[in-house]
């Protein structure tokens, strides 16, 4: 952070402290779900061995703790995501790899693939509980002087339960995958994305601006002459108030006028004498049609917590001046080829924020983001996150970003193309606009309440 000003060895310690919290962050998490499953084994489920009623009751009473356990998983997750500071759904570890699995997004979002995982590891870890208990006299659980054939039996049972929930679901996945995709002539969009590959260091100084400027307006004049009908650029690829580079008419903006050619624009905007991070649709004509203000600020980088009582000693984090003003929660994105869902950055962890606005009719995705100065693993995951969002929408979707990694995503999640790391590229692609609603776009998640709901019910019958 010396780029910021920052000394060393300060820069070194408010690393060292970020890490530490963040890691507890997602550690409390874990340790929640722990003592909660604790609690409820030791006084719901307790296991009855040694005749078969008992060996009966293990067994109900094991498959509701499976139940319950992803149930909380679930409902943890639900709250956890609600907070500033989430990113770490379970479900992210299939992105983008498995998108059979992932399809089950399009039913109740993340949160299915989540169950799923955890409901399918319950078992094997069932399974696995038995087999130490009849194996290892220092497990915790007592063991068994001579396993009967049933306690061999629970661990097959569960196996085999483990294996038939993981086929079925990859099962209903696929049918969900393989649907064919009806793409109409109509309603193709020939877009463009720039990679400016404007390192953070120089990002908000005069090097930076001089490198935005003639970066993005030269990519921006070589797309239009490829015949494309808009381009896309990255999160406050202009770091600029985008008013000023109107009233100044900037060399990018002058190429709009050139050009004619419609531009999603990412630069700074102003709302009650403070910043948004914002996107602005413009017009061939140099209009500004449409405007989106970045919602889910990031926590430190764009504004500080806390203010008022931490924001002396944390200030230094952030590059800019001021803190940034939120979006409202409402926002529709409106263009000239119709309603487009927008996620800015840190937003792409959020699935309900896309899934408003796919439900309120945005008919296509963009996401804009800056992803500079870190390793190659934080924008892979980034890309993973906006793979979940196609899915779950059923709409294909077009990012750009700073330093990488931009692409373009159909609805199934198959990443079309791909930019480098740290490169400048410009690409030209078609998408199509859908007006389809999955079940997760209409109705939410309605899995978790759902199994909250059972899991109860079963802990009375226990």
């Amino acid at each position: 952070m010396d780029w910021m000003g920052v000394p060393w060895l300060a820069s070194m310690a408010i690393a060292l402290f970020c890490w530490i919290f963040i890691t507890l962050w997602g550690a409390i998490f874990v340790a929640i779900w722990s003592a909660v499953i604790t609690v409820l084994n030791n006084s719901k489920f307790k296991l009855p061995y040694g005749n078969a009623k008992g060996v009966q009751n293990s067994k109900f009473k094991t498959l509701t703790r499976v139940l319950m356990g992803t149930a909380l998983w679930c409902g943890l997750e639900t709250l956890w995501s609600v907070s500033p500071l989430w990113w770490s759904s379970l479900s992210y570890t299939q992105s983008p790899h498995n998108l059979v699995i992932l399809h089950l997004g399009q039913l109740s979002g993340p949160l299915a693939v989540t169950a799923a995982i955890v409901a399918v590891n319950g078992l094997i870890a069932e399974a696995l509980v038995r087999y130490l208990h009849n194996q290892n006299s220092s497990f915790t659980i007592p063991k068994t002087p001579h396993p009967t054939p049933n306690h061999y039996t629970g661990i097959s049972t569960y196996l085999s339960l483990a294996l038939g929930l993981f086929i079925t679901l990859h099962l209903m996945g696929f049918a969900l995958y393989s649907r064919p995709l009806i793409q109409l002539t109509e309603a193709a969009i020939n877009v463009g994305i720039i990679q400016g590959n404007i390192p953070n260091r120089i990002k908000l100084y005069p090097e930076g601006w001089r490198r935005a400027i003639e970066g993005y307006t030269r990519g921006y004049q070589t797309l239009a002459d490829q015949g494309v009908e808009a381009v896309l650029t990255p999160e406050t690829a202009l770091p600029f108030l985008w008013d000023e580079q109107v009233r100044l008419q900037s060399s990018f903006y002058a190429a709009i006028l050139n050009k004619g050619i419609l531009a999603w624009v990412g630069a700074f905007g102003e709302e009650e004498q403070a910043f948004t991070n914002s996107l602005f649709t413009i017009t061939g004509e140099g209009k500004t049609f449409s405007r989106y203000d970045k919602v889910k600020l990031v926590p430190l980088g764009e504004y500080i917590p806390f203010k008022n009582v931490v924001g002396g000693l944390v200030n230094r984090l952030s590059p800019l001046d001021i803190d940034l003003q939120p979006g409202k929660n409402n926002q529709i994105f409106e263009t000239p080829f119709g309603k487009a869902i927008v996620g800015i950055c840190y937003e792409s962890a959020f699935p309900n924020h896309f899934r408003r606005q796919a439900k309120a009719g945005g008919q296509f995705i963009l996401t804009a983001s800056n992803n500079a100065h870190y390793s190659e693993t934080m924008p892979a995951q980034h890309h993973a996150q906006d793979v979940m969002r196609a899915i779950e929408s059923d709409r294909w979707a077009v990012r750009a970003t700073n330093t990488g990694y931009s692409g373009i995503v159909d609805p199934h999640g198959k990443t079309r193309w791909l930019s480098g790391i740290n490169t400048y590229e410009i690409h030209k692609d078609i998408i199509y606009r859908r007006q389809t609603q999955t079940l997760y776009v209409r109705w939410g998640d309605w899995l978790t309440p759902l199994l909250l709901v059972v899991g109860c019910l079963l802990l009375v019958v226990c």
